[in-house]
């Protein structure tokens, strides 16, 4: 097959820091075969993240979120037709070559039903989706994500050794920070500490109330913006609320308020990132925003941003990483090994550091 002019899927549904990791496939698949049509199979809410992905041609919508609802509550009928659509997605497209960076059940099914003759997997320990690939990518020592993602595209003989991920806002953004920041009482002439407290696996958490004990030991002059989703509001307004009662500083949530380019718009003013693994630390780094990350159950050597100012804290707690989405003993020991004043005080040696930089 003539690669030059092949239509390619790439297909990584999920999550946030996931489908930024996989973005070095897009990029040198394009600096590889410029002539040739890329498409992306994402799901909600990540898919926004593409439209600043100037690599690929074509972003495929397909919200895994019913699916997933219809296998866990044992509605195989509805998961049955709801595969269905996503066939009807892929099929017309006629794919030569699926990327399948993904290594689920799921992303191998979507991989068969696409059509593509050729399909291609990353070797990683998941539920059978190498079942329905035809080539598999090398086996790899190289623990990290990324390395493990751009792997893939060893069986086209395409150069993978870039590994750096950027996000290029629209230029409808340009103006958004200041106006956001301005009209909440945040100055662009003083830090601006952005906090992420929430995440989508419960074995990451850090207890609020240590990031509020962590927070209230800053000097005054900082800014502090907690971010979040909808879903997160409650928890981070009664963090904000607790830490204004604990600290004279200026401390808002805009939980809910942005979408995650907006984020990112927001993330190109502020001076640094807190939070633990997450998808905003993935979004920070992309943007060229200081970050310093807390990790338990996961380690920064396999998620970790490769690029850019990034410090890491690591759990000292022996059963880490256990890359479980929920702690096996239901204690979140390995969190909660991560003292306060550990934290507090790589956050002022940090802020100190971006300050002077």
């Amino acid at each position: 097959m003539e690669l030059s002019r092949t239509r390619i899927l790439i297909i990584r549904l999920s999550a946030i820091g996931d489908v930024l990791h996989a973005m070095p496939v897009a990029a040198s698949l394009r600096r590889a075969l410029p002539k040739a049509h890329i498409a992306w199979l994402i799901s909600p809410p990540a898919d926004e993240l593409l439209a600043a992905c100037s690599a690929i041609d074509e972003r495929i919508v397909w919200d895994r979120r019913p699916f997933d609802r219809a296998v866990a509550h044992g509605r195989l009928i509805e998961a049955f037709r709801l595969l269905r659509e996503a066939h009807a997605l892929l099929a017309p497209r006629r794919f030569d070559i699926v990327l399948d960076v993904q290594g689920l059940l799921l992303t191998g099914i979507l991989a068969r039903i696409s059509g593509a003759k050729r399909r291609i997997g990353v070797r990683e320990r998941h539920e059978g989706g190498g079942f329905f690939m035809t080539e598999k990518a090398p086996q790899m020592t190289e623990p990290h994500k990324v390395r493990r993602y751009l792997a893939a595209l060893a069986p086209l003989g395409v150069e993978h050794t870039d590994t750096r991920i950027t996000l290029r806002l629209p230029a409808a953004l340009a103006g958004f920070a200041a106006q956001f920041f301005a009209a909440r009482g945040i100055l662009l002439s003083r830090p601006i500490l952005l906090v992420s407290l929430c995440t989508t696996w419960q074995s990451k958490a850090w207890p609020p109330e240590r990031f509020v004990a962590a927070l209230a030991a800053l000097p005054e002059t900082v800014q502090i913006v907690f971010l979040g989703s909808t879903a997160d509001r409650r928890i981070i307004e009664e963090a904000t609320a607790a830490l204004q009662k604990a600290w004279r500083g200026t401390a808002v949530s805009v939980a809910g308020e942005t979408s995650l380019l907006e984020t990112a718009a927001l993330m190109q003013k502020a001076t640094l990132l807190l939070c633990p693994d997450t998808g905003p630390l993935h979004i920070a780094a992309a943007v060229g925003l200081a970050t310093l990350s807390l990790w338990g159950p996961t380690r920064p050597t396999i998620y970790g941003p490769l690029h850019g100012r990034n410090f890491f804290i690591e759990t000292p707690y022996p059963c880490a990483p256990c890359c479980k989405t929920r702690c096996p003993h239901g204690s979140n020991e390995c969190m909660r090994a991560i003292e306060t004043e550990a934290v507090a005080k790589k956050l002022r040696e940090v802020l100190t550091i971006e300050k002077t930089s």
